[in-house]
């Protein structure tokens, strides 16, 4: 299927064979941004890992300073007082045996699911639903917490709390802001967030060039190359 036209005219402002600064990238990704909504921009990396042995997983949280710019609804899978605690804290849903069990039958309507320890026995069944889509509690992902860090974490993950992780193919994929109704300098900060938390994130036992190519891109459309160290 050929490309449309508002697509064509934003892919001739990018020059395919430069390497952008973050700065150059941010600007071009507004100049780029043709859809009627305002479109998620997004970070692309491939990294010189190998993600088939433990050693070379990359796997990180960032806290977006100036968030994602969306309302993020969060599901806690906790009971008793520790419900009350996420209640309190302005989680959005609470994971009891009914929401369970819609889970079961397929319903994600949420961002990020934060659990208790004590409850990781029912969210781990939900596995099935829950691990395609990106969304089962982990604790090296700070998503399973006892409950008084529960406002923490919920209130991070409110204010733009990233998740990323290398996949099968050594990417990475992770959304830092929209491309309309952030400024640039708010755009640059979140890039700049990911970037540093992803460069912080090499494993020891990696050799030669361990950020190989990154690009930067709005939702449906073209990608932009960055010039990155690492």
């Amino acid at each position: 299927m050929g490309r449309g036209r508002k697509y064509l005219e934003a892919a001739a402002k990018i020059d395919r064979d430069k390497l952008y600064t973050v700065e150059e990238a941010v600007k071009l990704l507004k100049a780029t941004a043709y859809t009627s909504f305002d479109p998620t921009v997004e970070i692309h990396a491939r990294l010189g890992v190998d993600p088939r042995h433990a050693d070379q997983q990359v796997r990180e949280v960032v806290v977006l300073p100036h968030g994602l710019g969306k309302k993020v609804r969060v599901l806690v899978f906790a009971e008793g007082e520790d419900a009350q605690i996420a209640r309190d804290a302005g989680a959005d849903v609470i994971a009891d045996d009914e929401v369970i069990g819609k889970i079961q039958d397929g319903w994600t309507d949420f961002d990020i699911a934060i659990a208790t320890p004590r409850m990781m026995g029912k969210a781990g069944r939900l596995g099935r639903v829950l691990g395609p889509r990106g969304l089962m509690p982990n604790p090296k992902a700070g998503t399973v917490v006892p409950g008084p860090d529960l406002p923490r974490v919920i209130e991070e993950s409110k204010a733009g709390r990233v998740e990323f992780r290398v996949d099968k193919t050594s990417n990475i994929h992770a959304p830092f802001g929209k491309a309309k109704s952030f400024t640039e300098e708010q755009l640059r900060d979140n890039l700049n967030s990911i970037l540093d938390t992803l460069r912080r994130a090499r494993p020891a036992s990696t050799k030669g060039v361990y950020m190989q190519r990154v690009t930067v891109a709005n939702a449906m459309g073209p990608g932009i190359r960055l010039a990155t160290t690492g």
